[in-house]
């Protein structure tokens, strides 16, 4: 009997944090490395060779810029995790770092929201197509986005604060604080963050395809990159972020006294298991650029031409020289 109180009480203890120590910094590491140089490409074709800008041009470079934002949270996170849960950066940057991290995550909900009810317009009235490519769109969509994900995460930081657990200094998740408005306030920001653009997306969804089997050109491949455009929006949704909501709203829910600590582990484990799944977004948005038109595709084919041109004129400069 006391080998089996031992074996539960060592199962309740060591699987959140053996996965925190093992499992986290690997996943986010990869996540970095790689999310880092596809969003640098991306933010450089942008930036080099994208012209003219139109309003969902506007808004994907917002979206690349924003998943480029949160790969530089990624690295305090590895750190963290890998020096065991030691914070040594002081209250403010336990705060920001967490602030950044979910701020980033739901401006990158938000465009993928706005880019699937443009994407709605350009298919079931295309007459307005022309109307909302305008720059002035882009531009305002990306002012209330990013005001609307700073109003929804800042109350957050009153719900970050360092720990101090067996002389140890934590920055905990606001998951795992014990403030008692951390329950409601998770709510709140699932259903308005994560749940209302949900529905918003799916409604896209259902549309463009009631549209593409009833209008004319239904077969056009404009309207058929649409559907795909929003699709991969949709698995977004349902892949990365349905999972980290649930599994946030559990951990929340048992994260209170009473509640058996096998359970209360199980929890953490899950919603640490989910936390980094929610940050493949940024592989997923990188993918959107594909979907998001020819002019994309085209200026990755011009700029892969400039490296190369530029590589073989320096092949000819040091054979003349050689010469």
């Amino acid at each position: 009997m006391g080998d089996n109180a031992s074996d539960h009480a060592s199962n309740c203890t060591n699987v959140d944090t053996l996965m925190k120590r093992y499992y986290l910094p690997a996943i986010y590491g990869t996540i970095f490395i790689v999310g880092l140089l596809g969003n640098l490409f991306a933010i450089t074709v942008y930036l080099v060779k994208m012209r003219p800008w139109k309003s969902s041009s506007i808004i994907m470079f917002n979206l690349v810029v924003t998943d480029f934002l949160y790969m530089l949270t990624l690295p305090f996170f590895v750190y963290y995790y890998t020096n065991g849960d030691s914070w040594t950066m002081g209250d403010f940057m336990c705060r920001f770092v967490r602030f950044a991290f979910h701020f980033n995550l739901y401006r990158s909900i938000l465009f993928l929201t706005c880019l699937s009810v443009f994407r709605y317009i350009a298919v079931v009235y295309p007459y307005r197509t022309q109307q909302v490519q305008k720059k002035r769109w882009g531009i305002l969509v990306c002012i209330i986005v990013w005001a609307t994900a700073a109003v929804a995460v800042i109350p957050m930081t009153t719900m970050i604060s360092l720990s101090e657990f067996q002389n140890v200094t934590q920055c905990l998740d606001f998951a795992s604080s014990e403030v008692d408005t951390v329950w409601w306030y998770s709510w709140l920001l699932t259903v308005l963050g994560f749940l209302v653009p949900l529905v918003i997306v799916c409604m896209c969804y259902f549309s463009i395809v009631r549209a593409l089997s009833t209008g004319p050109h239904t077969q056009s491949e404009c309207r058929l990159k649409a559907r795909c455009h929003v699709v991969l929006i949709i698995v977004v949704f349902v892949l990365c972020y349905l999972p980290f909501h649930i599994s946030r709203a559990i951990r929340v829910q048992t994260n209170k006294p009473g509640f058996d600590c096998l359970v209360m582990t199980r929890a953490h484990a899950a919603y640490i298991f989910f936390r980094p799944i929610a940050g493949l977004h940024t592989f997923f948005n990188l993918a959107l650029n594909t979907t998001a038109g020819d002019q994309f595709q085209k200026a990755c084919s011009e700029l892969f031409s400039c490296f190369r041109c530029e590589s073989k004129r320096k092949e000819v400069c040091k054979v003349v020289v050689i010469s």
